[in-house]
């Protein structure tokens, strides 16, 4: 059973120019997250309630870890991944506090859009979808997100290389290395992107991400 395209981004060519040829290819049982999970991410952040867009790679490989949201984990899981490790040692330094598990829907449903550039994975193959197609899915997400003003957080190469698929002017683009335990002290650390996203919001007139909401 393949997940449905969410409501709200419909519209973007991707559902009905790519979706099919890609869903046609998640058979089997290890294809994570589960298919209602896919598109998590987009189901619980609307374009309009989009205020910060953080771009991920791929869902984690390991079974009942991925729930569809970058970086995030189902609340139970523990140790939480490395990569999410060093974002809460980041943020610990940065304004001093942490959320209590590595659920981050609290961020989703304030407006912060945590995208994967790819949203399958067979079990134990991370990166094995990277070439599926779903960039093209990305490239739309971030020109629909392009009408306004908004912060975008690309952490590494990766995410980096779709800087171009962000249009117009007036955002705030925080770039670095990714929190992986392979680069997070090349940069990642000391570069504190939640109060620096939280100023930005601040000074565009918005509401504040509280960070540790669960």
């Amino acid at each position: 059973m393949s997940a449905e395209p969410p409501a709200a981004w419909a519209e973007l060519p991707f559902f009905d120019e790519d979706y099919p040829a890609i869903a046609a290819q998640l058979t089997g049982p290890d294809i994570l997250p589960p298919a209602a999970q896919r598109f998590a991410a987009l189901d619980l952040t609307a374009p309009e309630a989009t205020r910060v867009v953080i771009l991920g790679q791929d869902p984690y490989p390991t079974p009942g870890h991925a729930h569809g949201l970058a970086f995030s984990v189902e609340p139970d899981v523990r140790p939480l991944p490395r990569s999410l490790t060093n974002i809460y040692k980041e943020m610990q330094e940065d304004i001093g506090a942490t959320p209590a598990t590595g659920d981050l829907r609290g961020w989703a449903r304030q407006g912060v859009l945590l995208l994967n550039t790819a949203l399958s994975v067979p079990a134990g193959q991370a990166g094995a979808h990277s070439k599926l197609g779903w960039s093209r899915l990305t490239r739309q997400v971030l020109a629909r997100l392009s009408d306004r003003p908004r912060a975008f957080v690309l952490w590494g190469g990766h995410a980096q290389g779709f800087r171009d698929a962000i249009e117009g002017t007036g955002h705030l683009i925080l770039t670095s290395a990714h929190p992986s335990p392979l680069s997070a002290r090349r940069g990642f650390f000391g570069s504190r992107p939640f109060s620096s996203v939280n100023k930005w919001l601040k000074s565009q007139g918005e509401t504040e991400i509280d960070w540790t909401r669960p």
